[in-house]
């Protein structure tokens, strides 16, 4: 399919992207640009909506911008941190396994995996519906050269995007579903992050977000608050909810394993 993403400095104007640039074992460098003529860049099949370095404004930020972190976060963390979090074993085709069930990819779908890292859930949405369409978008360059090296030897096609996520370039209501790990908890303006979200999502779309919740044991409060200084956020499951529900979104369905929150949410 050929993507369409809205121009930044023209919100009625279209991008229209070339389905070969989601081929990912093709190498693609260039350009593409709106009707109006604003023009982005293209490397290594990434299209960089974002242009400049973003402002950071946490620690926990900038280290997403690292080479190492991004070489590192999936391999030796993300495919651990939820048995370490949660208190229990909870593999990662657990987690998985719950994607797919909440998410459902069907046919012909597309889906937005929204802070993506490494592509973690977009190639999981992939693998388990090769007839959907996946974009992954993130504002580190660094972590999407990383997803692009994985979805390569996972043989996936998917488009990668690098932009900021309170200012996702798509039209309203572009995307079948939405999908998010454990980026919410590092967002400064998470209610911008989710007003985008709710906004690009169509009305009959799922939001699958995992996110990490208050401890409830003192000394997980103490540990989680010298966390916070770094830029990591953390809320109850009630306000959790009140936030969703700020930015158009109601529970369908949620799981809590220790600290970590599975979300199933739904537009109002």
């Amino acid at each position: 399919m050929n993507l369409e993403l809205r121009s930044p400095i023209d919100e009625r104007a279209t991008i229209h992207v070339p389905e070969n640039i989601a081929e990912l074992d093709t190498p693609f460098n260039g350009s593409v640009c709106s009707q109006e003529g604003d023009e982005y860049k293209v490397r290594n099949n990434i299209i960089d909506i974002l242009g400049k370095e973003p402002a950071f404004s946490s620690i926990a930020q900038s280290t997403n911008h690292f080479k190492l972190t991004a070489s590192i976060y999936e391999d030796i963390w993300r495919k651990r941190s939820l048995s370490l979090l949660s208190g229990e074993d909870f593999p990662i085709e657990k987690e998985h396994e719950l994607l797919i069930e909440w998410a459902a990819p069907k046919e012909g779908g597309l889906y937005l995996d929204l802070g993506c890292s490494t592509a973690l859930y977009g190639r999981a949405l992939k693998a388990a519906q090769k007839k959907a369409e996946i974009v992954a978008l993130d504002f580190s360059s660094q972590m999407l050269e990383e997803a692009r090296l994985k979805a390569e030897a996972d043989e996936t096609d998917m488009f990668l995007v690098r932009a900021d996520g309170k200012e996702i370039p798509f039209f309203s209501k572009t995307f079948d579903g939405i999908v998010m790990g454990g980026t919410l908890n590092e967002l400064s303006e998470e209610l911008k992050v989710l007003y985008e979200a709710r906004r690009v999502i169509k009305q009959d779309g799922v939001f699958f977000v995992m996110h990490l919740i208050k401890s409830d044991a003192w000394y997980g409060r103490l540990l989680q608050e010298s966390i916070s200084l770094g830029g990591i956020k953390f809320w109850t499951k009630d306000e959790s909810k009140k936030l969703f529900n700020q930015a158009g979104f109601k529970v369908a369905d949620q799981l809590v394993r220790g600290i970590v929150c599975f979300t199933k949410l739904v537009p109002n």
